[in-house]
């Protein structure tokens, strides 16, 4: 069984005289620096954009450049995007580094990937929730459990692990629980669910939606049927909290043959074949090596494949769709 932290393994006494910083002001600096502040801590924000350090001290944040906020906290929450992190802590973060330091990282992808090789004299802990930002202030704000993965990969000081608890507290991150997996884990965890999942999910909505409208279906109706009413995403969240096979049980009898009758249909060794292809990928780093180059060369394949989804007449009827969806019963706006 794997080990899971709650809030009671965490004594937030640990962090008493620490200094703290932030690198990094997108979403997930931003929670992780309220929630820190609303549990008594003050963190120094360190940012080079200019836009989002006027953010950061609008919040009412000290605000210095990334080698500074760094070079002065003991421990430095590294809250950059897994393909900027490396060179922000190679120019910034680790010519300022001292023994006994704690390097917090909010993803494993850099570690597991040997983008970042901490010196041996520091710490590196990891704290994942898994959630965006945003949902992860929601939840502090509203004292409501969500779970996140936690990790020490190197514990030079000896304090490694009373200080990850007493953070990962700090922000919110233990009130669901928190499970112990190596950082190497949670990247190709993290990475197989957007790869293999997520597009999957993404083409196979694509098709029905397709198939439904050539046959003739209003196409709002469609894609409402299918997503855009919410049902779909409902029923996710329920089987989070009951499993699938409970979430199963709650639906008519005719949902139920419907479901079980043609799951064999999709039994396709193909769909394996994809699955174990992108692991591999992401197993050997070939994908992380991909990301790399594509941030370096400016994302140019990103932006011909965000551009060639979006031009599709597909996504233009789900704009419709959600915007009459809205019109019929107005949901609350994103924040």
């Amino acid at each position: 069984m794997p080990v899971i932290y709650s809030e009671a393994d965490a004594d937030l006494a640990v962090l008493e005289g620490q200094r703290l910083c932030i690198i990094g002001y997108r979403e997930m600096g931003r929670a992780i620096a309220l929630n820190l502040r609303d549990s008594g801590f003050a963190p120094v924000v360190g940012e080079e954009d200019e836009r989002r350090a006027e953010q950061a001290r609008a919040d009412s944040f000290e605000v210095q450049s990334p080698g500074d906020a760094a070079r002065d906290a003991a421990l430095k929450i590294l809250a950059e995007p897994d393909e900027a992190l490396p060179d922000t802590y190679h120019q910034h973060i680790s010519p300022g580094l001292r023994r006994d330091d704690t390097l917090v990282f909010t993803s494993g992808y850099t570690i597991a990937f040997g983008f970042i090789e901490p010196p041996p004299f520091v710490d590196a802990v990891m704290i994942s929730p898994r959630t965006l930002g945003a949902d992860l202030r929601d939840a502090y704000l509203h004292q409501t459990g969500l779970l996140s993965f936690v990790s020490v990969g190197q514990d030079s000081s000896g304090e490694a692990w009373p200080r990850l608890l007493a953070l990962a507290k700090a922000i919110g991150a233990l009130r669901g629980g928190a499970m112990e997996l190596s950082f190497q884990q949670q990247a190709e965890l993290d990475l197989f669910a957007e790869q293999a999942l997520l597009s999957a999910v993404h083409h196979v909505l694509a098709v029905a939606a397709d198939l439904l409208v050539s046959e003739g279906y209003p196409p709002e109706a469609a894609i409402m049927s299918l997503y855009v009413s919410g049902e779909l995403g409902d029923a996710l969240s329920q089987a989070a909290r009951i499993g699938m096979m409970g979430l199963l049980a709650r639906y008519s009898l005719t949902r139920q043959y419907g479901v079980l009758s043609r799951l064999d249909r999709y039994q396709d060794t193909k769909l394996r074949r994809v699955m174990e292809t992108a692991l591999e990928e992401i197993r050997s780093g070939r994908f992380a090596q991909e990301w790399t180059n594509e941030y370096h060369n400016g994302y140019p394949r990103l932006d011909t494949l965000r551009t060639r989804r979006t031009t599709m007449s597909l996504w233009k009827l789900e704009r419709q769709a959600i915007q009459l969806m809205d019109q019929i019963a107005p949901r609350p706006e994103e924040e």
